[in-house]
């Protein structure tokens, strides 16, 4: 696992990111907001759904009630609830969705399956198939929450690292190198995969230093769409790292 330290660094012309967007709502274009508000939740719906199914809910029951919640925070223009007192995205969700389970759940069953407007799109087979997998480890469901929240964040950026290499025409060099990614070790059997990839060993290696340069930059981007300012990015890193770890 690399050092937290790793991708620690100041960021340069740091631009309003989705979050920033959503907590500035009323002072920036409100459609915009609701639009950053929605592509957050469409990346970051599994770990709520995690927290439900591991609080002993039914699958039913969990697709609803995540369901629902979206709709809830969507709909309703609940954009002002979300004010820079109630922390990172990470943690204003969690928080938001335990206030709904608490106050709201139980009045929006009426709405349940074919009532309520489906906002975020999951294949439910994949979303329990997900959850089956996970291992039985006692996690609260609080630390189920962190850990898939971070492995959230991982796919998004190998992702759009991913769509970068195929506009480049270099799906097979991203494919061969992604399991070393996330690690300062050094390849075994560089001359293997060099081999495979028609590839110099000393150009293996440049490629290799190449794709970790543009992963730390694509993890600190999409760290950054989910906090408020640039001063939040290496803490909220360390915390990604650490619920890895847990």
């Amino acid at each position: 696992m690399a050092d937290p330290d790793r991708f620690a660094g100041v960021d340069q012309g740091f631009h309003t990111t989705h979050w920033s967007l959503v907590l500035n709502a009323g002072q920036t274009d409100a459609a915009q907001a609701h639009e950053a508000l929605e592509e957050l939740c469409r990346t970051y719906w599994y770990p709520l759904y995690a927290y439900v199914r591991r609080q002993g809910r039914s699958v039913d029951d969990a697709q609803d009630v995540t369901q629902s919640f979206f709709a809830r925070l969507l709909e309703h223009n609940h954009l002002s609830l979300a004010d820079p007192q109630r922390g990172r995205f990470r943690t204003f969700l969690l928080s938001s969705l335990k206030n709904f389970l608490i106050n709201d759940w139980e009045k929006s069953r009426a709405l349940k399956r074919g009532g309520c407007h489906t906002l975020i799109s999951w294949d439910e087979r994949s979303a329990e198939d997900r959850y089956r997998a996970e291992p039985v480890d006692g996690l609260t469901p609080e630390l189920i929450y962190e850990r898939r929240w971070a492995v959230a964040l991982l796919d998004q950026v190998m992702a759009r690292l991913r769509n970068q290499y195929e506009a480049n025409g270099k799906s097979k060099l991203f494919d061969a190198l992604k399991p070393y990614v996330w690690s300062d070790a050094m390849i075994n059997g560089y001359d293997s995969i060099a081999g495979r990839l028609g590839m110099s060993d000393g150009a293996l290696r440049v490629a290799m230093h190449r794709l970790r340069e543009s992963f730390r930059e694509v993890l600190r981007a999409e760290v950054a769409c989910t906090v408020e300012s640039p001063a939040e990015v290496d803490e909220e890193l360390r915390h990604l790292v650490a619920s890895l770890r847990s």
